[in-house]
């Protein structure tokens, strides 16, 4: 399942700062999400305030989700937490345009 999720327009009620709080390796609220680009049982691929972050894992799944104040909350078992930077983007678009054909 592959969903895509924006934040309103406006953008006014993001929440600038971002931050990833990790509970027990099964539980991440991550604040600063301007939006969800993909999503489903094994890997998210988030944009944030400080660029995109992929989170892979296990049975992940989307707890809770605020578009207006860019919140999520995943639950699952966590295996990484990778940035995207722009030194690397060209390498992660083609992993990810391999995993999404």
């Amino acid at each position: 399942m592959s969903q895509y999720y924006d934040t309103p327009s406006s953008g006014k009620n993001v929440n600038q700062e971002h931050d990833v709080i990790m509970r027990g390796r099964k539980l991440l609220d991550i604040t600063g999400v301007k939006q969800v680009d993909s999503f489903d049982n094994e890997e998210f691929l988030l944009e944030t305030v400080m660029g995109f972050l992929a989170i892979r894992g296990q049975n992940l799944q989307m707890k809770n989700l605020d578009v207006e104040r860019g919140i999520v909350s995943i639950k699952g078992k966590v295996f990484d937490l990778v940035y995207l930077d722009e030194h690397h983007g060209e390498k992660a678009k083609g992993f990810f345009s391999k995993l999404f054909r």
